[in-house]
């Protein structure tokens, strides 16, 4: 399918049909819990639309663009690897999971990273601008060039991951300390 728009959809009682859709618009859609698997997504918008619990199982996402979304536990480790990363912008990605994923340049704007697993993902060159990453999990991710000087409760060990030239913001880098129990007054 091409250049449709899917307004307030609800793909539980109407599942996508397998194939491609290719500079499509889901606004407002319902695909929680929706199988998505096999399902090719090209240039497509995702917004207002809820995604929570979806199964993901070899679907391709290109060049696509996720605006205002509940993507809540989510496993994009079972996507085919992205060639181009998604953009999120104001999206809930809460107890997701991103293990092993290769994701350079990702940029998650204004999004909830609550307790998302980044274990062993490359996020080199990622934004997490004005993101929250209460109790993310970030071990043996690739992070070097990553931004996270907007980023807010995030706690990541320099010595299990690579920050080479990520950026922190002063306040911020209490963040990089957690993991020795220091208190800083």
């Amino acid at each position: 399918m091409v250049d449709h728009q899917f307004d307030k959809v609800d793909f539980k009682a109407t599942p996508l049909q397998a194939g491609e859709y290719e500079n499509c618009v889901f606004l407002n859609c319902d695909l929680s819990g929706a199988d998505l698997s096999g399902l090719i997504f090209i240039a497509c918008r995702f917004k207002d639309s809820n995604l929570s619990m979806a199964r993901l199982g070899r679907a391709s996402f290109r060049e696509v663009v996720f605006e205002g979304c509940k993507m809540v536990g989510l496993h994009f480790e079972d996507a085919l690897p992205f060639l181009v990363p998604p953009e999120f912008i104001n999206c809930d990605l809460g107890v997701s999971s991103f293990v092993e994923v290769k994701l350079p340049g990702v940029r998650f704007s204004h999004c909830q990273l609550q307790e998302v697993d980044f274990t062993g993902a490359h996020l080199a060159g990622a934004i997490f601008e004005k993101s929250d990453l209460h109790r993310a999990v970030f071990s043996g991710t690739h992070l070097e060039k990553a931004d996270f000087r907007s980023a807010l409760h995030y706690s990541i060990d320099p010595t299990r991951n690579k920050v080479r030239k990520a950026r922190f913001s002063l306040d911020g880098a209490i963040g990089l300390l957690d993991q020795f129990n220091v208190i800083i007054d």
